[in-house]
């Protein structure tokens, strides 16, 4: 090194050089070797998952919902269709505002707060990707609002679906029900895999009983769309699966007929075929129109029907419990053979009341002067409560209760409709249990003549009467008479409930009870006489009257001086032809007096409606 001057060290230099140069190389080469790892890890290990995204950026997977399968009546008339209707539907996913777009929607058409909840309710339990709901049938003016106005509601569109329509209305809806939307604690129950596409549920009847039958199952469509979402074509389509139909064995001309005959009364009606137990009316008055559960009914609406004082939701055919009056004194009478506590020719004196050893309370005959002395002919013919307070007393409750146990009372007849009541067969256990009290002898009495705790529907005395007219065969009443593939039109048949008969030790017994009916209708002195004129056929039957409230010891029962909610019920059971039973009814009419009066001519005019077919019957 010179005074002043330092000497460039080359070789240091180069070594520096090159070791920087090593670490950059080495560096650049792990970062390389990191970048292919990941590209390796990306392209190759998550090929599958990244090929699906993609995918699904491009392919959207669309449910499609199953067509619901159609009602018929036993003639073929059709009692729920589907009608074609426009939808406003919203695609959550393409929307980026919903708030905003409902708004907007709002402008444009009419938007209620009952379609705005339905719509948040469904947008919850909805996927992203899937159509929602907003208004259903809109008209063809707010469809071409909505189609003008489409470049600026992105998300939003109009399908053409398909709602459910019950032609006939009030005179079906105890009997096919309803659809109504899917509510929050159905999905609980239901696969929601198969009712991606559906908002519809059978909610009662028929619609819900067989709803697994009518529902169908659910296709989907794999459609190719576009960065905006809108659809470019179809990849891979599954056809939806449509419900089945079903073919009730209701005659639905034989309903009509029923409802025309009730008039303004309210009550209920069954009406049977013995041979089979297919369920011909089931009429419930007043009905209601079930169109207006289908795509939801406004709070107003739904509050005149629930709050008002007829009741048209209340199935009473199937729900209301009532006592069976003196139409239970055939089966009473019959069971007091059967067992040996009476036989047919002992008579029983009746002077118009009843009484039992050490008590002074009368137990009243509805005739104040009395039938004299009676046999069980006469007795059921003239409807002489005295010998069936006798009856029930001889034979005690619980040989009472056990034999009317054989016929079904206390116990759901088993229809294929849900939600039938049970009604009540009162014994020593069920008072002692529910109401902590002893059995008397005088509830052993009431209890003879069909009044006390004794309850029943009207399914159910329909049901008995069959039974009764059959000798002994039970059946369990049928709504559905068949269920046919819509592509086939191969019919299938429903099974049937078993049910135990009832036990007949003497077949003479059966008949005697059958002819005492049949004077109930022809007999010079039945409680029914005034509906046989020019009858052309023999019917059997037996009016009953079912009291609404007690009356005191000494106090008169004046129909003119009674509200009418405090009537009596009047109840007539019958089937005819009395040789070859064809049918069996049940009527009980809510306040309506006395059998005879206001029950057996409805029953009457559904007979003739059924035995005798006019040659001028048009079709429905």
């Amino acid at each position: 090194m010179v005074r002043g001057i330092t000497l460039k060290d080359s070789f240091r230099e180069t070594s520096l050089f090159r070791a920087r140069a090593i670490l950059a190389g080495t560096l650049t080469a792990v970062l390389l070797l990191l970048l292919i790892a990941r590209l390796l890890y990306l392209q190759v290990g998550q090929h599958e998952h990244f090929t699906t995204l993609s995918q699904a950026n491009r392919v959207n997977i669309q449910p499609l919902p199953p067509t619901r399968g159609l009602i018929f009546d036993r003639n073929g008339v059709v009692l729920a269709e589907n009608l074609p209707t426009f939808t406003l539907e919203i695609i959550p996913e393409r929307v980026t505002d919903i708030p905003a777009t409902l708004a907007a929607v709002g402008e444009l058409i009419t938007l209620t707060e009952s379609d705005l909840e339905r719509f948040y309710v469904e947008l919850k339990r909805r996927r992203r990707f899937e159509k929602v709901p907003l208004r259903f049938k809109l008209n063809d003016e707010e469809v071409a609002t909505i189609a003008v106005n489409r470049h600026r509601l992105p998300g939003v569109e109009i399908s053409s679906r398909l709602s459910r329509h019950y032609p006939w209305d009030t005179h079906t809806s105890h009997i096919v029900g309803y659809v109504g939307r899917i509510a929050e604690p159905e999905l609980k129950s239901i696969d929601t895999s198969n009712y991606a596409a559906t908002t519809h549920i059978g909610k009662v009847g028929v619609e819900r009983s067989y709803e697994d039958v009518l529902h169908g199952k659910v296709g989907y469509e794999q459609v190719e769309t576009n960065a905006r979402g809108r659809a470019l074509r179809v990849l891979e389509h599954t056809p939806p699966i449509p419900g089945k139909n079903l073919h009730l064995s209701i005659d639905l001309r034989l309903q009509v007929a029923a409802e025309e005959a009730f008039g303004k009364e309210h009550g209920a009606l069954v009406a049977i075929d013995p041979q089979t137990g297919a369920v011909l009316a089931l009429v419930s008055m007043p009905g209601y129109d079930p169109n207006l559960f289908v795509n939801g009914i406004d709070a107003e609406t739904y509050r005149a029907l629930a709050d008002s004082p007829d009741r048209p939701l209340f199935n009473r055919a199937l729900r209301g419990q009532y006592p069976p009056g003196s139409t239970v004194k055939p089966i009473i009478g019959l069971g007091g053979l059967e067992t040996g506590t009476v036989k047919p020719n002992d008579p029983v004196f009746c002077r118009g009341y009843y009484t039992l050893e050490g008590d002074s309370r009368r137990y009243r005959d509805w005739r104040k002067s009395g039938h004299g002395p009676v046999v069980l002919h006469d007795a059921i013919a003239q409807s002489c409560d005295v010998y069936f307070y006798d009856l029930a007393l001889n034979m005690g409750i619980d040989k009472l209760t056990d034999y009317l146990r054989h016929f079904g009372f206390g116990e759901r007849t088993g229809i294929d409709i849900v939600g039938e009541a049970a009604g009540l067969l009162p014994t020593r256990d069920w008072k002692r249990r529910v109401h902590h009290q002893p059995w008397y002898p005088g509830e052993t009495l009431i209890t003879g003549i069909g009044q006390g705790f004794l309850l029943t529907t009207p399914l159910q005395l329909s049901a008995h009467v069959a039974t009764l007219s059959s000798g002994g065969k039970r059946l369990s009443p049928q709504v559905v008479a068949a269920i046919e593939d819509p592509a086939t039109r191969h019919r299938t048949h429903p099974a049937r409930k078993p049910l135990e008969d009832v036990p007949v030790k003497n077949p003479d017994h059966w008949q005697r009870i059958t002819e005492a009916m049949a004077d109930v209708v022809h007999g010079m002195h039945g409680t029914a006489r005034g509906i046989s004129r020019s009858v052309t056929y023999r019917m059997a039957g037996k009016t009953g009257t079912a009291q609404v409230f007690g009356l005191a010891q000494d106090e008169e029962y004046d129909e003119e001086k009674v509200a009418k909610k405090l009537r009596d019920h009047a109840v007539f059971v019958s089937f005819a032809p009395v040789d070859d039973p064809r049918i069996a009814i049940a009527v009980l009419v809510e306040n309506g007096g006395g059998g005879s009066a206001v029950a057996a001519p409805i029953a009457r005019k559904v007979m003739d409606r059924f035995l005798l077919p006019s040659p001028e019957d048009k079709p429905l």
